[in-house]
């Protein structure tokens, strides 16, 4: 479980219910994990609402990636910008060189799955 309780910021959140964002989405929920969540189109999964914008959320420990490398570019500042304490990067989402951006801020990048983090309580 999360140490502090901060938030799990889900970025690259989806609507679609087959969708692995949509999934971690419930499963964070279920979990009793405070989840916010950054999507391309506004809605809400499992009670929490998607932003289609980016929004200055407070207390996030955990930011989870579901972009690929070419997209998470532009997102760069505004993960930085949040001070999380983690980024995870599931699998289809590793990225060297914003992984080392983060280490070099004392940012852990964690190459894992949040879905398999959850189902096996390390999360």
């Amino acid at each position: 479980m999360n140490q502090n309780n901060g938030k799990t910021l889900v970025l690259g959140a989806s609507l679609k219910p087959n969708r692995y964002s949509y999934y971690a989405i419930e499963r964070l929920v279920d979990k009793g994990e405070p989840v916010v969540a950054v999507g391309l189109r506004p809605g809400e999964v499992a009670g929490v609402e998607v932003a289609a914008t980016l929004m200055p959320f407070e207390g996030v420990d955990t930011v989870t990636l579901y972009l690929n490398p070419e997209r998470q570019k532009q997102y760069y500042d505004y993960i930085i910008g949040l001070k999380p304490r983690r980024v995870i990067f599931n699998p289809g989402t590793e990225n060297p060189e914003f992984e080392n951006k983060l280490r070099s801020l004392g940012i852990l990048a964690d190459r894992a799955c949040t879905l398999v983090l959850l189902s096996t309580d390390q999360y």
